[in-house]
């Protein structure tokens, strides 16, 4: 075998354990694994690397720099069959003109302001832009992210806005250190979880919160168990090609 080749199934084979993963995670949930999607987090690697996981079956390829997003976008929009991008680090305003005509899904709309301008973008593109509010979990300002609080009157106000569609929250755990980083990731996803039943309840004219994205390499898992619509995998997908 070619180099290419051995580095081809190297990424087959990740993805395939990565699948298998999420597979028992939903049979513990009693969820069916269709109801999760992997997006295959192409920050670490090059476009050509992109390529051969989306070769691989990995459709969902997400950025978190817009930059980043563009070239890449750009690199294999070629393919026969082009990634569904996502965007899941944080969008400056000046960047949202160039980057949502490339995007399936925004997980980081985190500002009343940014949400004024992908409507008034969106608009003048004729498209309606899906997104996921991006939750600080932590409480730790160092993240990025709403706090609780100041998700339902973002969530609402956007209800209101014709060319931005919110279809659900993003989190992230706290770090996966200590004896019982497992129970805390749990109890954080939990608590994403919640937020977003009872605003779906209370704002009825949201139309719908389906997705939770939540989870990453090392505890994708554990956000599966509780719930989690769409998983953010970088390192797993990666291990022994980078």
């Amino acid at each position: 075998m070619s180099d290419d080749d051995v580095l081809r199934a190297r990424v087959r084979e990740n993805l395939a354990v990565v699948q298998g993963r999420v597979n028992d995670a939903c049979h513990r949930a009693g969820r069916d694994p269709s109801s999760v999607k992997i997006v295959g987090v192409t920050k670490y690697v090059s476009a050509e690397l992109a390529a051969v996981l989306l070769e691989a079956g990995c459709h969902d390829l997400a950025e978190s720099r817009p930059q980043s997003l563009w070239a890449k976008a750009e690199a294999l929009a070629g393919a026969a069959s082009p990634p569904r991008w996502h965007l899941v680090g944080h969008l400056q305003r000046n960047k949202v003109r160039r980057t949502l005509p490339l995007l399936a899904l925004l997980h980081s709309l985190d500002s009343q302001r940014l949400l004024e301008t992908i409507n008034t973008e969106a608009g003048l593109a004729g498209v309606v832009t899906d997104v996921l509010v991006e939750v600080n979990l932590t409480g730790d300002p160092a993240r990025t992210g709403l706090a609780v609080a100041d998700v339902p009157p973002l969530v609402e106000a956007a209800a209101g806005f014709p060319h931005v569609r919110v279809r659900g929250l993003m989190g992230m755990a706290s770090a996966p250190e200590g004896p019982d980083a497992s129970g805390r990731a749990r109890q954080q996803f939990a608590s994403l979880r919640s937020l977003r039943d009872r605003l779906a309840t209370e704002l009825p004219a949201t139309k719908g919160l389906e997705e939770l994205s939540m989870g990453m390499s090392d505890d994708f898992a554990d956000a599966i168990l509780e719930g989690a619509t769409l998983v953010r995998i970088g390192s797993a997908l990666w291990a022994g090609v980078v």
